[in-house]
């Protein structure tokens, strides 16, 4: 038998665990696996919110029925169309003919490319509210965080805002499932891998977003990935804010490429300038080895960013090619940038990635600093210099 979860007496968590899933969007490692967090409300309208990834329908179905015992399920409310949100949709309309599907205009131009659904719609506006007896909903539009039809449901009566992917993050939730019954700290990492990543690029939107919701007397934050938010829903509005402004703190990510392990010696020894200046974050990530969505999450909390390359057929080294492809997707701002590297019969690996930096409009510490193989005594003393350089900047 299935547990049951309240949320509140009225309200359940019907969502599941994903361990067998490698790459979320079959790109980003999911070493901690992931959620797929859906709820539904009993009251004289019943409601579901959200639905999970088409491979978990059957357990998340049997969740719903042993809730319902019997009775039958009124409406659907859509607030995210990604698959891994939506999957199970056609199956909850077969197990539940009857039922309404709640979203809006874009919600359903998709639902309808997605999977030909056209009938039993229930349009609404942004503000527009439904009266299920007890609970009361308002919908409110927030396009682009991070599609365009995404929304977020507030309840009114027990202030729980239903936030769609807003507020989310990798990792399965093993046993707790609320932000007082976990690790949160453990959690807070992925959370940020999941936020700079997927969501990272559309700052503005979320900023736009939360002054909408800002009026609102928030208790609890169910988001469709990771714990659910009761106790201190704050912390995470908070670091939503944060990030969606671009903000940072002390420290230095140093990403390389290095195929023979001199780029990667010059590394480690700007590492270490940079901790004799005093810096104690520093984050050393090699591109061949970590996953660029790692590294990412890193420059998304520190303020200084190293890029090191070797030269690879007259260019930048792949991985980190791939790094700087990605970053400059994310549309990273407020960041300060340093770049060093090697080349052996020609050039270009250095140059390439001082061209993204103008390309992106980003701010270098000072000149690069560039070697044929490898770093001799001579060389040290730039690199020492662009740690100083970058140690100050940071520091400012």
């Amino acid at each position: 038998m299935d547990n049951i979860l309240n949320i509140t007496d009225s309200i359940y968590y019907v969502g599941l665990n994903d361990r067998d899933t490698h790459l979320f969007e079959n790109m980003w490692p999911l070493p901690k696996g992931v959620t797929y967090n859906s709820y539904l409300i009993k009251d004289e309208k019943n409601v579901l919110f959200d639905t999970v990834k088409a491979t978990k329908t059957h357990l998340f179905i049997e969740k719903i029925n042993n809730i319902l015992d019997g009775k039958k399920l009124d409406y659907l409310v859509i607030n995210h169309m990604e698959p891994d949100h939506s999957g199970s949709i056609s199956d909850i309309l077969r197990a539940y003919p009857d039922i309404k599907i709640i979203g809006n205009k874009k919600t359903f131009e998709f639902l309808k490319a997605l999977y030909g659904i056209e009938s039993n719609l229930y349009e609404i506006k942004d503000g527009d509210e439904i009266d299920l007896g007890k609970h009361k909903l308002k919908f409110y539009l927030t396009p682009m965080v991070h599609w365009p039809e995404t929304m977020m449901t507030f309840e009114e009566t027990e202030k729980i805002l239903f936030a769609g992917d807003a507020f989310g993050g990798f990792g399965t939730l093993d046993g707790g499932v609320f932000d007082d019954e976990v690790d949160i700290e453990y959690y807070e990492n992925e959370i940020r891998r999941y936020y700079s990543n997927i969501v990272g690029k559309f700052g503005p939107m979320v900023q736009r977003a939360m002054k909408k919701l800002s009026g609102l007397d928030i208790k609890i934050i169910a988001s469709t990935h990771g714990p659910v938010w009761r106790t201190n829903p704050g912390r995470i509005i908070s670091l939503y804010d944060k990030w969606s402004k671009y903000e940072t703190e002390e420290g230095v990510v140093i990403a390389y490429g290095s195929m023979y392990g001199n780029t990667e010696k010059m590394a480690d020894y700007i590492a270490r300038c940079l901790s004799d200046e005093g810096i104690k974050n520093i984050r050393v990530m090699n591109s061949s080895e970590v996953h660029e969505s790692f590294i990412i999450n890193e420059i998304w909390r520190f303020k200084g960013v190293l890029f090191g390359t070797n030269t690879y057929n007259n260019g930048i080294f792949p991985r980190m090619e791939n790094l700087l492809i990605n970053l400059e997707h994310k549309g990273i701002k407020n960041r300060v940038f340093g770049v060093f590297g090697t080349y052996g019969w020609s050039g270009g690996g250095v140059k390439g990635i001082v061209e993204y930096i103008k390309k992106n409009k980003w701010e270098m510490v000072c000149d690069p600093v560039e070697v044929q193989f490898s770093a001799h005594e001579e060389h040290y003393e730039k690199l020492r210099n662009l740690a100083k350089e970058m140690a100050k900047r940071v520091k400012e």
